[in-house]
């Protein structure tokens, strides 16, 4: 793949970013890779903060930093004090571009009144390293160590296991997040067309003059079945080439209704640490029943173990072992020099074709009564019963049983019942996987990316539990 720079220059004379003027951004990335190159002149390339709101200035930024080898951080504008406070402890940054309005120090002037920086952080070989953020849901912000080269890499993959040269991509995710800017990535590196357009945009009915057909979109679980909620946004995302779905495990009812309405899903599994998906579901093997996260990509390579690190056999479930060209090279600032294996939390298992199938999170088992359980199975069941609008089951301290299974749910009707759920689940799961607990909630804790914030739900269910509601 390409430097950034001549991905720009090739890109000068295009207009391939849509809903933006592709001319500004070329504009705004050659200022800004002039300034930082002038900066980096006096010595070490400056670390970047990078919390611009404004996708067009956000995107052009990133390159400008990625070709003057500048290590950038990409962070969400919207964390709050405590998020911020931990960023500038952990990164104590040269340039800061965006409006920070939570920020909890004096603002770093931008580059046009920056003449030379000095700091001790990183040295010169640390450069051109690209930082993005994960692990928010649970209170902590860490950034995963990326490279140009991991995240081409992911690219190289994805366009080899798509059979095709040029991916063109519709872009309603956050840029700051992997899942956003491995869509701009794809484009931008592939000669293709770029659409950006916000979620909230979308849901009112505002649209681009686009061929679909020719587009991949990208969505996370709740997006997905907020659009299958409307009628004429349903029809507009089955016009569209692939829709890959990925940031958080998808229900069954929800793959149904895909299915149903001949969306041509692609489930996906990857994460920050890979640089995007590692494993994807082709759209025909979706819409042809198969249930799964698909087969590995040819960049990367996943074997099953068990806890003595052993390779296990097809069908037989372990923990996930990746290897690919697009892992990351650590977290920031501890980068690994020799790249390995990395060993995931989720558990799962390869089949004879060679499909991943995910089981659940190792970290999310629950223990009840000395039976393992694992509540993604538990959480599909619940919502098959089509009573509620989200799900999550977590285990509690017990004394009798170890852990207890508990049930925080959004009930689609406010008359409905946990004992209605209970006697549907009867049937369908042993009784020592049905809930012991049932907690009602107007909402649940899930980022941008639809993951849960299990921390916070262990919160609401030690204060729902001492305070019953009678």
């Amino acid at each position: 793949m390409e430097r950034p720079l001549n991905c720009l220059n090739k890109l000068a004379q295009n207009d391939w970013l849509i809903g933006y003027d592709s001319h500004q951004f070329n504009q705004i990335a050659q200022e800004l890779y002039l300034e930082l190159t002038h900066i980096s002149e006096c010595g070490t390339p400056p670390k970047i903060i990078l919390a611009e709101r404004e996708p067009l200035r956000f995107l052009a930024s990133f390159i400008a930093a990625c070709a003057a080898n500048c290590p950038v951080f990409l962070c969400n504008p919207d964390w709050g004090t405590q998020e911020w406070q931990q960023v500038f402890d952990l990164v104590q940054p040269d340039i800061i571009w965006g409006e920070l309005l939570h920020s909890p120090t004096p603002l770093i002037p931008s580059t046009d009144t920056i003449n030379c920086v000095s700091h001790s952080a990183l040295s010169t070989k640390h450069s051109a390293l690209i930082m993005i953020p994960t692990g928010g849901s649970s209170g902590r912000i860490k950034f995963a160590i990326h490279t140009w080269e991991t995240l081409t890499a992911s690219v190289q993959g994805f366009t080899e296991y798509f059979q095709i040269k040029q991916v063109n991509s519709f872009c309603m995710l956050p840029l700051y997040h992997v899942s956003g800017l491995m869509q701009f990535m794809r484009s931008f590196t592939t000669g293709g067309k770029l659409a950006i357009l916000p979620f909230k945009a979308v849901e009112t009915g505002e649209m681009f003059n686009i061929k679909q057909s020719e587009f991949f979109i990208s969505l996370v679980p709740t997006q997905l079945q907020r659009i299958l909620e409307n009628p004429e946004l349903t029809e507009w995302l089955s016009q569209f080439n692939t829709v890959l779905l990925g940031g958080a495990p998808a229900w069954n009812e929800l793959l149904e209704k895909a299915r149903f309405h001949r969306i041509r899903l692609a489930p996906t599994y990857g994460m920050t640490e890979t640089a995007s998906q590692i494993a994807t579901l082709k759209p025909d093997d979706f819409l042809g029943g198969k249930i799964s996260s698909g087969q590995i990509l040819p960049h990367a390579k996943v074997t099953i173990r068990n806890h003595k690190y052993e390779i296990l056999n097809s069908n037989q479930i372990g923990n996930i072992t990746i290897h690919a060209q697009s892992l990351a090279r650590g977290y920031y600032p501890i980068t690994r020099e020799n790249q390995t294996d990395f060993q995931v939390d989720d558990l799962g298992f390869l089949d004879e074709q060679g499909y991943l199938n995910i089981v659940g999170r190792n970290s999310d088992k629950i223990i009840t009564g000395g039976e393992n359980i694992y509540p993604a199975e538990i959480e599909s069941a619940i919502q098959a019963t089509q009573m509620v609008a989200d799900i999550c089951v977590i285990g509690i301290p017990d004394k009798r049983w170890g852990q207890a299974l508990t049930a925080i749910y959004i009930p689609k009707k406010s008359d409905t019942s946990a004992l209605k759920i209970q006697t549907l689940l009867k049937d369908k799961l042993s009784k020592f996987k049905i809930p012991k607990y049932w907690i009602p909630q107007q909402n649940l804790p899930r980022n941008s990316q639809g993951k849960i914030n299990r921390q916070q739900l262990q919160q609401i269910a030690t204060e729902f539990l001492q305070n019953p509601i009678t």
